[in-house]
């Protein structure tokens, strides 16, 4: 072994620093003697503690990383992109043609939507005396990134950093999605060998093909996202018996189905389904309004890659039914509201963190004849979590909204693979000789799985990472090491409720109890005990 090649052995390591304990803000740093890479870099969102890391300097210097990896375009992969770039790295970012072209759409309206946000926060700060703040990046910064990326097709070798190569897998969650293997040249008589998964579809996905990926592995980074769920009885014809009985359902003279959905892919899928049901009289024809700019525009990515899915025929069909009506404006997302017939409204976010959604939430949540579908994933912390959960009062946009609205949600749509699935996909890249690290997944989730992988195959050893958790790939199993940063969260924090949906949650209680109170007089008992437990802290 020279020198070199014992100095990038000894050295070689990885970080955790995202979609550790959590399921957003994937980011895993893989350090050797001569090289630096990042595989993903992506947003944080669930709890505002989580998304208050978006913020935060990088736990490393970004101008000392010589390549990225993108496992696919979701935002909580590929998010923190543009913020990357802006804090000095310069330099290319690996990823699929298709996800390239998702990418194209969903960063600067990534940065839009920051923005603006922090415009109208700006606004609210103005009046009340705080200060302003700065999004974490705009369009233009995210449109400049996009200069940075390099089309990697399935199956190909590429050279990414000094003795560091890369091949992208089909992951089958979304298009262009992929599983990235990675090979470090240590010296020894062949390669270290990484696997990190990305997302793994379900083996039901209506656009996508199975996922696929290598055998004879020394780690695995795994996402955990659905690891103690079973959807034993998943299949086509029930996922869309699921929706059309949803629908039936929600169906109200003067009523509006608002269904808050991820605008890549998911809002595709939705799309065909719909389409098809109303085409096959299994539900009234109903204007189905896309209020989304990034969904229309991300459809026509999805029409452009169409001979490359598994159902793109039916998916160009659906796109230009009459159904569909796609809504660029504000103006035109404004004047949905005025419509006094059935109406089914699909619009991002899938967890009504941001979007258009939450302005139709504003509108609805508080009528009878409304109905909320959740096709998707909610974390923690989140809006669509919280309704899911079953609250009856939320604050939104600043308001508090009592909900009277019927809160469903189906789990049929959604692009991750169940526990089963995972495990049998772990199976698929046997053997592993080192081990295989959980992430993307909240701890239930993620204890799920361990225990599962357990059961089914004793020998392989488990690892779960907290946030910015480091390991030493020297030998197997790899050992953990100190940090070379104090940890941005506390182990076992990620992807938990915080202190502001606990306040969220007192605020509502009080005005709940006071609005009670029999008589002025016992409201300001109430209001008394308040403020003498504020008092006495």
């Amino acid at each position: 072994m020279t020198g070199a090649a014992a100095q990038a052995s000894n050295n070689l390591c990885i970080r955790f620093h995202g979609a550790a304990e959590a399921v957003t803000g994937s980011c895993f740093a893989l350090q050797t003697g001569d090289a630096h890479i990042l595989v993903d870099c992506g947003l944080f969102q669930g709890s505002k503690t989580e998304k208050e890391l978006n913020y935060r300097p990088f736990p490393f210097d970004p101008a000392k990383i010589d390549a990225v990896l993108l496992t696919h375009a979701h935002i909580d992969h590929s998010g923190l992109l543009p913020k990357l770039a802006k804090d000095g790295y310069p330099g290319p970012i690996y990823a699929t043609p298709a996800t390239i072209d998702l990418c194209s759409v969903m960063l600067p309206d990534s940065g839009h939507i920051q923005a603006m946000e922090v415009e109208q926060l700006n606004r609210r700060n103005a009046r009340r005396g705080l200060p302003s703040v700065q999004p974490i990046y705009d369009a233009e910064q995210a449109t400049r990134t996009l200069t940075q990326f390099r089309p990697v097709p399935y199956g190909s070798w590429r050279d990414v950093a000094k003795g560091i190569r890369a091949r992208f897998w089909n992951a089958g969650h979304l298009l262009g999605s992929a599983s990235i293997e990675v090979e470090v040249t240590t010296g020894q008589d062949k390669p270290l060998r990484l696997l990190f998964s990305g997302d793994i579809g379900p083996n039901q996905k209506l656009l996508e093909s199975q996922p696929t990926g290598p055998t004879g592995l020394d780690y695995v980074v795994c996402e955990s996202t659905y690891g103690t769920t079973d959807r034993h009885e998943a299949s086509p014809a029930r996922r869309i018996e699921a929706l059309r009985a949803e629908v039936a359902a929600a169906v109200r003279p003067s009523g509006a189905l608002l269904i808050p959905s991820f605008a890549v892919e998911r809002t595709q899928e939705l799309i065909v389904d719909l389409v098809q049901l109303m085409k096959d009289g299994a539900i009234p024809d109903a204007p189905i309004f896309v209020d989304s700019p990034l969904a229309t525009r991300a459809s026509e990515v999805f029409a452009k890659h169409a001979g490359e899915m598994a159902a793109g025929e039916r998916l160009r069909d659906a796109l230009q039914a009459k159904q569909v009506r796609f809504t660029e404006s504000v103006e035109q997302s404004m004047a949905i509201g005025r419509i006094r017939s059935f109406h089914i409204i699909i619009a991002a976010s899938g967890m009504c963190e941001a979007g258009r959604i939450r302005h139709h939430l504003r509108n609805w949540l508080w009528r009878s004849d409304a109905t909320v579908l959740l096709v998707g994933y909610q974390a923690q912390g989140t809006l669509g979590r919280i309704m899911q959960d079953g609250a009856m009062r939320v604050r939104l946009m600043g308001e508090e909204v009592q909900v009277r609205a019927r809160i469903r949600a189906i789990d049929l749509y959604s692009g991750h693979a169940d526990a089963p699935e995972l495990a049998a996909w772990l199976a698929a890249r046997q053997p592993i000789a080192g081990n295989v690290f959980l992430t993307h997944g909240e701890l239930e989730a993620i204890d799920g799985l361990k225990a599962r992988l357990a059961a089914d195959f004793p020998a392989l050893q488990v690892v779960v990472p907290a946030l910015d958790d480091a390991f030493a790939l020297t030998g197997a199993p790899a050992r953990q090491t100190e940090r070379e940063r104090p940890a941005r969260m506390a182990p076992h924090s990620a992807g938990r409720p915080d202190w502001h949906n606990d306040l969220s949650r007192l605020i509502l209680d009080i005005n709940d109890t006071v609005a009670g109170a029999a008589d002025e007089r016992a409201r300001g008992v109430v209001l008394r005990r308040l403020r003498r437990a504020l008092e006495a802290d």
